[in-house]
């Protein structure tokens, strides 16, 4: 198993959280972007830069994806592609996809980006907070402790 980050727009506390899951578990992590990323040192982690584009990082992520894989993203049609290839998907919030879940989520993001185009102001989502970053934890540990064996010390 492997986790992939869609980078560019995921939160620093996440990606710190996700360096200490890489490094305490051994799992390979790599943060995907269209800009340099610098990452810790360690055998267990890697940065990938792509060109700049619209769906270039996303791509390059459903390419390398593989079956049981964890995808970090909040794009919900790149979570969707990822779980049809038998992969994970988790949002920085802590939400996992599934699925279960994924087309009810692709209808309501389809919905408002329609109501965006028509010129309604729905706002965004909320701030990231600490909330946020607590779910992620568990989430992410709970899915770890599930599919792999943690290193022992």
């Amino acid at each position: 198993m492997k986790v992939w980050v869609d980078a560019d727009a995921c939160p620093v506390l996440i990606k710190e959280m996700l360096y200490r899951s890489a490094i305490r578990t051994g799992v390979s992590t790599t943060l995907i972007a269209n800009a340099f990323l610098r990452v810790p040192p360690s055998p267990n982690i890697f940065s990938i830069q792509v060109d700049k584009g619209f769906d270039v990082a996303d791509n390059y992520i459903v390419q390398a994806v593989g079956v049981g894989d964890l995808v970090i993203t909040a794009d919900i049609p790149l979570a969707a592609q990822v779980v049809a290839k038998g992969a994970h998907a988790l949002n920085p919030r802590g939400a996992m996809y599934s699925t279960a879940n994924i087309a009810d989520r692709l209808a309501m993001r389809d919905v408002m980006d329609e109501l965006r185009s028509q010129g309604a102001e729905i706002g965004g989502p909320a701030s990231f907070n600490q909330a946020d970053k607590q779910k992620f934890a568990a989430e992410l540990d709970k899915f770890m402790a599930r599919h792999i064996k943690i290193k022992r010390n």
